[in-house]
């Protein structure tokens, strides 16, 4: 019986030696936060996330190893093993790369070696993992997308400016993309010969194997659009869109022990507790251990436009169970008319239970939410990306709740807090029936689901994402969107319903 071979270690390594010269900044561009986080932090949590990446080493800009170091250490990436200067040059820097992952190897030995640019950091799982995958047996590995623009090469004669020469087959372009992915054993190679060149120059590391072992075929792993790389001024403002509106899927727990033991014991605080998805959350969690307190205004009297009633119930749960784990805020108002025939008072109470309660909700549950480093879990609707007629009180202040989900993750980072926020899909709920009478069967999403991954989210240890609850995602069982693909699918769905 033959033994099994152990897999090679597969070390992701991050390039961010650049300088954010062309985004016109003072700091390297892959410490610009983007989302409330710096970029490289975006990039090195997808690293860090996936299954098929044992190790992480970062190679940053001489000058700000330091801010890095504190970026892994506040995030608690377990898997970066390494943050050290890169050179010079991009050649330079992969070169300082291979020899630190050469370090300690036997003669025998190789190793995967996953070289992506930090600025980079929309990186799917499914490009890394197709990678990694494909090293088991290809030595050298590119990521590349269709070009969907037609390409010309030109050139440019004097005061006459440019001129086409040529117009490539478009079908047969590719745009390049990282990672690229190499044999430890087969870059290292590459670069040796390299070395003999006097004119060697090279701004990718495929193309170092494509000119100096030519007798290497190079695989191509499709990319994705969304993989962009954050360049010049207009990629800053894309990228933070796509984040905005970017789904996360919540974590799935596995069965019943492994909710038990996250909330057992724990306090959890609902307001909005009387009916629907927070009464659904209530009794999910009392059913896994935890202390719940479910507030409403039809079961407690509970206010939760009432500045003073919010902190007496916090304050009760507090002092009743010597904790806060978790706060969750599900209450609000759905009234539809046109503003300018809607009146003070009904403008007044949109306002004071869809934005100005979850505020307050915010600030008096930070104190007892900072002790236990837990989470605040607010909801936002599917309307918030658009708002449309009859529906501006309620939209605007759904996306407010975006604002101050990104906002508060941020600003509560350094103590441990998380905040989240669901945007389930339309549900049936009797704030929605009130609005809207019955519909049919199976066009809504249950409020059990949602409840579902609300819990998911609530134990998970997320923070600053907007979470997608919807019906069609055959997925999960609570139907958790995920990707940028989702999230453009749901920006067209949001055109005509309201959660």
């Amino acid at each position: 019986m033959s033994e099994r071979i152990a897999k090679p270690r597969t070390t992701a390594v991050i390039l961010a030696g650049g300088t954010g010269q062309r985004v016109g900044l003072s700091i390297p561009k892959q410490l610009l936060k983007i989302a409330g986080k710096a970029v490289i932090e975006h990039t090195l949590t997808t690293f860090e996330k996936a299954d098929s990446i044992d190790d992480i080493i970062v190679l940053m800009a001489p000058g700000y190893v330091e801010d890095v170091e504190k970026i892994v250490a506040k995030a608690g990436f377990a898997k970066v093993t390494h943050v050290v200067e890169g050179g010079a040059t991009r050649n330079e820097t992969t070169e300082r790369a291979i020899a630190l992952l050469g370090e300690g190897l036997a003669e025998h030995e190789d190793r995967n070696v996953l070289f992506h640019d930090a600025v980079r950091p929309l990186l799917s799982q499914r490009v890394i993992d197709d990678c990694v995958a494909a090293l088991e047996r290809y030595q050298a590995v590119d990521v590349a997308i269709p070009s969907a623009d037609t390409i010309i090469v030109t050139r440019t004669h004097g005061e006459d400016g440019e001129f086409i020469t040529e117009i490539p087959d478009r079908s047969r372009l590719r745009r390049g993309q990282t990672p690229q992915a190499f044999k430890l054993s087969t870059i290292r190679r590459a670069y040796e010969v390299a070395a003999g060149d006097p004119n060697f120059q090279a701004t990718d590391d495929c193309s170092v194997v494509l000119k100096y072992l030519p007798d290497v075929p190079i695989h191509v792993v499709a990319g994705d659009e969304y993989n962009m790389k954050v360049t010049q001024p207009v990629d800053v403002f894309i990228a933070d869109k796509l984040f905005q509106l970017a789904s996360t899927a919540a974590p799935e727990q596995n069965g019943a022990e492994a909710y038990r033991e996250l909330l057992n014991g724990r306090t959890v605080v609902v307001f909005g507790g009387s009916y629907g998805i927070g009464k659904d959350i209530a009794e999910l969690a009392e059913s896994y251990g935890a202390v719940v307190y479910a507030l409403g205004r039809s079961t407690t009297g509970t206010h939760v436009e009432n500045p003073e009633e919010v902190d007496d119930a916090l304050s009760r749960a507090y002092a009743e169970t010597g904790r806060i784990d978790y706060v969750v805020n599900t209450a609000g108002v759905l009234r539809i008319g046109k503003l300018a025939e809607t009146d003070n008072a009904t403008i007044e109470e949109a306002l004071k239970v869809n934005y100005l309660a979850p505020v307050q909700i915010a600030r008096s549950a930070y104190k007892y939410l900072a002790e236990t480093k837990g989470q605040l879990l607010l909801y936002t609707s599917s309307s918030y990306t658009r708002g449309r007629a009859e529906y501006s009180l309620y939209s605007s202040t759904k996306a407010a709740m975006v604002n101050l989900t990104q906002a508060l993750s941020d600003e509560w980072a350094a103590d441990g807090v998380r905040v989240n926020c669901i945007n389930p899909e339309r549900t049936a709920t009797p704030m929605r029936t009130k609005a809207f009478g019955r519909e049919p069967a199976g066009t809504l999403l249950s409020s059990e689901a949602v409840a579902r991954a609300s819990l998911d989210v609530l134990v998970s240890g997320l923070t600053g994402h907007v979470i997608d609850v919807r019906q069609q995602d055959p997925t999960a069982g609570a139907g958790l969107a995920t990707g940028f693909e989702a999230a453009l699918a749901a920006v067209l769905d949001r055109q005509d319903g309201v959660a």
